[in-house]
């Protein structure tokens, strides 16, 4: 593909030779001729002299740096453009075969739509239903009853629809407490246009539904419990951990490793970082930090406190000293 062409596809403005051949995205270390790259943040505009890329993907706002001579497009949203521009030179990954392999299982009771393609050893459960123009990859279990919506996408080892943790914890006549199950009548949805990453579980709900809401987004190793409902466009980095019975809002973001306890509500467009402990609603929008979380400008405040504990205790300690002073008679 020739630049000039790339460019009308992105919708961006050229700003060097348009009959430059471009054949593949790369880094804007790893670039080299014949290739694009992009720039959607400053913190990496040092490496733009040195780059070997045929171009480059910067903002509308930039200007050119002095002496650089690699082509430019000018993109509202680099980053955007850059996704666009690896769909153009790239694509998505060819399927080895089209619709359900024959080493995957497919209970007679479960429904698939047309343009599903389902990779060996998955399992479908009695009565699942799956959309249209679907993915499964290997390992994905599908239990009993569980919904799956159109263009949905379950990576390596996704669980969907296992038994909540539900127990009675209750002493019977004669014997020690023990924890008793509690059957698991609900199911899980998953809405359209939702993607999973690998090994993420969905609790089955114990009554009703545990729903990941339409375009949302998991890394891998996301764990979600029992009668949750996760908002529309959710983005939840690994490792994240929603308790049973939390409501999340639109646009939420969690950064890896955080946690919710249950039955919780977190506001639209809350974002919380790496490894937040939530332990109370969120009512506002904003971006929280810390186990227990709160906003991010306090936390900062806290963890500057934090990390200079031992001289404000060493403070602490003279001025307590000068008081004792002042206090004791002459």
């Amino acid at each position: 593909m020739i630049l000039k062409d790339l460019a009308q596809i992105l919708n961006a403005e050229l700003d060097g030779n348009p009959d430059l051949d471009v054949t593949a995205c790369a880094t804007l270390d790893d670039a080299r001729d014949g290739h694009v790259t992009f720039l959607a943040s400053q913190r990496y505009a040092s490496k733009l002299p040195t780059t070997r890329a045929s171009a480059v993907i910067i903002a509308d706002t930039s200007k050119r740096p002095n002496g650089l001579s690699v082509a430019l497009l000018r993109a509202k949203d680099p980053y955007f453009a850059f996704r666009n521009a690896m769909v153009a030179l790239h694509g998505f990954r060819k399927h080895p075969h089209e619709g359900i392999h024959p080493l995957a299982f497919i209970d007679p009771t479960a429904t698939i739509g047309q343009g599903t393609v389902i990779y060996p050893f998955v399992f479908v459960g009695p009565r699942a239903k799956i959309g249209r123009d679907c993915i499964l990859y290997p390992n994905v279990t599908l239990y009993d009853d569980s919904v799956i919506g159109d263009r949905v996408i379950l990576h390596a080892g996704c669980s969907i629809g296992h038994d909540g943790f539900g127990h009675a914890t209750h002493a019977l006549p004669g014997q020690a407490p023990a924890h008793h199950k509690i059957p698991q009548s609900g199911n899980a949805v998953i809405e359209d246009d939702v993607e999973l990453g690998a090994n993420c579980s969905i609790d089955r709900a114990t009554l009703g539904s545990t729903v990941i809401a339409r375009g949302t987004k998991f890394s891998n190793n996301v764990v979600i419990g029992h009668g949750t409902k996760v908002g529309p466009h959710n983005l939840y980095v690994a490792q994240v951990g929603l308790a049973g019975s939390v409501v999340t809002g639109s646009y939420v973001v969690i950064g890896g490793q955080a946690g919710v306890a249950g039955h919780l509500h977190i506001a639209d467009q809350v974002q919380l970082s790496a490894q937040a402990g939530v332990m109370a609603d969120i009512d506002e929008k904003g971006q929280y930090m810390g186990a227990p979380s709160m906003p991010a400008a306090q936390a900062r405040r806290v963890y500057n406190h934090f990390l200079n504990f031992d001289e404000i205790v060493k403070r602490l300690k003279e001025v307590e000293k000068k008081l004792e002073a002042l206090e004791t008679p002459k």
